[in-house]
């Protein structure tokens, strides 16, 4: 079918235009023209990520508003007064990484629900049951698990990781994220969901976190195939810091560290690639990657390995290692949203 524009459309619609007198806080309007006029495929089956089929899907997807935060257009934000000292502290001679990890599976909209028992992060987690499908992918695979089957990796009992799994009702527009998933013989274990209504820009309660340390939606930042064949990923992305600093920024909504260094990211902490950063050299794959980093920036989202961008695993996307070594922590800055930006409700 091809979407049509609904109420909450239309009022999208209004808030693009109430955002264009600020002047700097604007989506990009042919990224929603084109969302908007694509044809989503019937899903009758859950569809695994890294196939056509699921290209066709989230290709016609509307994640968020347009007026969300990961739809916003940074490249012409106001630089954060301490931005120096914040990519220092991250590691301003770093390389940039990636990592092909985020898989994920899209649902029908009659996909059954199950119960799925909650374990640490029971208190701060959206109540099931939830619709997870059998052929559910947890975090890494197949990439980090050569030789193993989707039932082995479900079943590896790995309490150090993060096995994120990311549930997908392109139909209903909801995100079902888990932390710490696992199937056992009497079904799904994790020990946190986070559940996001794509539809609308409500976060997390304040001080809850998520299936990600800051308390940020994993899918909605994750680099596609379908996007870098597209020519750009057009939408904020997500990185890891190994450092953050006791404090989150909208639209995070929790932090996860001791630390109370001012010079430390936040949670939330906006960064882009710089606008004169040269693209000429790098693979059209890559640039479709950095022209987003230009436009959108990333989210610190989580404690980790530093300036590592997260990828769904994807055959037909080359290895850009190589590529992104030669881009260093210094050519990102730290911006903050323009005077007069009112979070939207």
């Amino acid at each position: 079918m091809i979407r049509s524009r609904t109420p909450l459309a239309a009022a999208g619609l209004l808030a693009i235009t109430a955002s264009c007198v600020l002047g700097q806080v604007a989506p990009e309007p042919d990224r929603l023209e084109r969302i908007r006029a694509a044809k989503m495929p019937r899903i009758d089956r859950p569809i695994l990520s890294g196939t056509p089929e699921a290209d066709a899907i989230v290709s016609a997807l509307e994640i968020f508003p347009p007026n969300n935060p990961w739809n916003l257009l940074v490249e012409d934000w106001p630089l954060h007064p301490n931005s120096r000292k914040i990519v220092e502290s991250i590691g301003a001679n770093k390389k940039l990484r990636y990592n092909a990890d985020m898989g994920y599976v899209l649902i029908p909209p009659d996909q059954p629900k199950v119960d799925v028992p909650l374990g640490s992060a029971a208190a701060e987690s959206d109540k099931g049951p939830y619709p997870v499908p059998d052929n559910t992918p947890i975090e890494g695979y197949p990439t980090h698990y050569e030789g193993l089957t989707l039932d082995e990796v479900q079943r590896k009992d790995q309490p150090g990781l993060d096995r994120h799994a990311l549930v997908i009702d392109p139909t209903n527009r909801m995100l079902y994220e888990f932390y710490q998933m696992r199937k056992t013989d009497r079904g799904w274990v994790a020990s946190g969901e986070a559940t996001f209504d794509l539809k609308s820009n409500k976060v997390r309660p304040d001080g809850w976190t998520s299936a990600d340390a800051a308390g940020l939606p994993i899918f909605p930042a994750t680099v596609r195939y379908d996007e870098i064949k597209r020519g750009i990923v057009d939408h904020a992305m997500r990185i890891g810091v190994g450092k953050t600093r006791r404090s989150y920024v909208y639209p995070a909504t929790h932090y996860a560290s001791r630390d109370t260094d001012e010079n430390l990211p936040r949670m939330g902490e906006r960064l882009r690639l710089k606008k004169d950063f040269d693209l000429r050299g790098f693979s059209p794959e890559a640039q479709a990657i950095l022209k987003g980093l230009k436009k959108y920036g990333v989210f610190v989202a989580d404690n980790g390995l530093d300036w590592t961008l997260s990828v769904a695993p994807d055959a037909r996307i080359p290895l850009l290692h190589e590529e992104f070594s030669r881009i260093k922590g210094a050519a990102f800055e730290v911006v903050e949203a323009p005077p007069g930006y009112k979070p939207p409700e």
